[in-house]
């Protein structure tokens, strides 16, 4: 019998606020009181550095930034610098892995399979590049990958750009990563595609691959 997993649908979410409902989920998680939680949301624009992030890799001064608009975190994720927006479909599965997936990079593939997958269901052949973590269609990155992991407990997760506006990545060096491009499944296809409906195939996905269950809430 697959273990359950509860799906979450909060809609655009502060950034701020979600990292602290990730905490809380995580310790109730841990203390094995709660089943495995998939959050999928969206956030108002805003740049995330990870454990790895390099400060050159953001190409304005933090006040530019916020006088534009954008808010900075620094997280516990691992990574570089990566942005979140409207329009984009963030995924925060909050997962204890049980023994036999107890794999740092086994767990990074399977998130890739994920978006992989989703990008089928629209006709388009993402892929993986060696060396790299995500999603990508061709030299562009559709989807990228930045997790934390403690006791086993997952969090972070992963993000799917879906209708986004794609002009902030220009800000950064999208993950730290020089010469790549990044791309939309709307700008793939030339129409604009609905990120809820993106987020209802990327649940069913993640149960798939993870051999987990959906339950109702």
């Amino acid at each position: 019998m697959r273990s359950p997993l509860l799906v979450r649908h909060l809609g655009r979410v502060p950034y701020a606020e979600g990292l602290q409902l990730q905490e809380q989920l995580v310790a109730e998680r841990q203390a094995g009181r709660i089943v495995d939680v998939l959050l999928l949301l969206q956030h108002a624009p805003v740049f995330t550095m990870g454990r790895n992030a390099r400060a050159e890799n953001v190409l304005l001064s933090a006040d530019a930034l916020r006088e534009r608009g954008f808010e900075i975190f620094e997280t516990g994720r691992g990574g570089d610098v990566t942005y979140h927006g409207p329009g984009q479909v963030v995924a925060y599965p909050i997962l204890e892995l049980p023994a036999e997936r107890r794999d740092v990079h086994r767990y990074v593939r399977d998130l890739e399979e994920v978006m992989i997958r989703a990008c089928a269901d629209y006709g388009i052949a993402a892929e993986r590049i060696a060396g790299k973590t995500g999603a990508w269609v061709g030299t562009d990155k559709v989807g990228a990958i930045g997790v934390r992991i403690a006791r086993w407990v997952t969090s972070h997760g992963f993000a799917l750009n879906v209708a986004n506006d794609l002009d902030a990545f220009g800000l950064i060096v999208p993950c730290g990563i020089q010469g790549h491009g990044v791309t939309s499944l709307s700008r793939l296809l030339g129409r604009e595609i609905d990120a809820d409906e993106v987020a209802v195939r990327l649940a069913g996905h993640l149960a798939a691959v993870m051999d987990l269950e959906i339950v109702a809430s």
